[in-house]
């Protein structure tokens, strides 16, 4: 099964596909899983926050923004040498990714130059390189391409119709610029949403859309299940049933074949089956350490033990052609 690569999915083509008997998606969902990848193998990353909380964006699930009391601490753009100590970790770890994030609306010019030595430093690791910084100027993003950046994070989040009820801070049209810039300065993008905001099947669909007609899919697709922190508007939404979740890694991995498909913020919460549930499916991207942004993530003793029940290895190290624990909210 080697299917097209197509960028004009309808709404109603989306919604047939989760409506499938599970078995069957997951079936299909597998098979082209098999036609792109090795079923058997995980790309790891890990994630540190370079400059944590005072946000001044309004992301309902986000425990980083300066309209929710939600105690986090407030911390300046960390120094350079401990980002890179953090990255030596990470790889030493069997991450092959290092994602930096910044809780910005947009980096100043200053901060960017700032990142600009981080991701030098990281790449010089033998790493692959990933920041979110929010909106980009092109200009902006040109520079971090300059630098040797492998990809850029920016999710969409959710649909077009349900955005407005989760973000009104930035729209959803400033989130497509941001991610036309960063192809345009060549750039790898890295985009996707979270789960469980409350949103419909139909919203989860349209989001997949959205995705998946861009000029071009996403190399990397980070699904999300909403870890839900007391003082954001979303804490006590009604948690989303697993196998929808699973259900929706299966249909973007008909969608985007050839998309790495990550599982994300919320794994600590995620039993070993439903993980299992999830590559076969076709996730086969994880990030990897004790911490995300500002949330827990699963264990790296624990990711490692099912690993070894599954059979799955972990991808080794990416040698670039140039030469952990952190925290965070779902950016990534």
């Amino acid at each position: 099964m080697n299917p097209e690569i197509r960028h004009d999915w309808s709404a109603e083509e989306v919604l047939a596909l989760f409506g499938l008997p599970f078995n069957d998606l997951l079936f299909q969902a597998h098979g082209v899983h098999r036609a792109h990848f090795d079923p058997n193998r995980v790309q790891a990353s890990t994630l540190l926050s370079i400059k944590t909380g005072a946000c001044p964006e309004d992301c309902g699930y986000c425990s980083q923004s300066a309209r929710h009391d939600t105690a986090l601490e407030r911390e300046r753009l960390l120094p350079v040498e401990e980002v890179l100590a953090a990255a030596r970790e990470a790889k030493e770890q069997g991450a092959t990714r290092f994602c930096m994030g910044a809780a910005w609306r947009n980096p100043t010019d200053t901060n960017l130059e700032r990142v600009v030595e981080m991701v030098r430093g990281v790449k010089a690791l033998g790493m692959e390189t990933c920041v979110t910084l929010g909106m980009l100027t092109r200009e902006q993003a040109q520079r971090l391409s300059e630098a040797g950046l492998d990809y850029y994070n920016h999710n969409l989040d959710t649909s077009p119709e349900f955005y407005g009820q989760v973000i009104t801070t930035r729209t959803y049209r400033d989130r497509l610029e941001t991610l036309e810039h960063v192809r345009e300065a060549g750039l790898k993008v890295c985009s996707g949403g979270i789960l469980g905001m409350g949103e419909s099947r139909a919203d989860r669909a349209s989001m997949l859309c959205q995705l998946a007609n861009l000029p071009s899919h996403p190399e990397s697709v980070p699904i999300n299940l909403l870890v839900q922190v007391e003082g954001t508007p979303l804490y006590g939404v009604e948690k989303l049933d697993p196998l929808e979740f699973v259900r929706t890694i299966a249909v973007a991995r008909i969608m985007m074949p050839a998309s790495y498909v990550r599982l994300s913020a919320g794994r600590q919460e995620m039993s070993d089956e439903m993980q299992a549930l999830c590559f076969f499916a076709g996730a086969n991207s994880l990030f990897y350490g004790d911490r995300l942004l500002t949330t827990d993530n699963a264990e790296s003793n624990r990711d490692l033990e099912l690993f070894r029940r599954l059979g799955l290895r972990m991808e080794q190290q990416v040698q670039t052609e140039k030469p952990p624990q952190g925290r965070a909210c779902h950016r990534v």
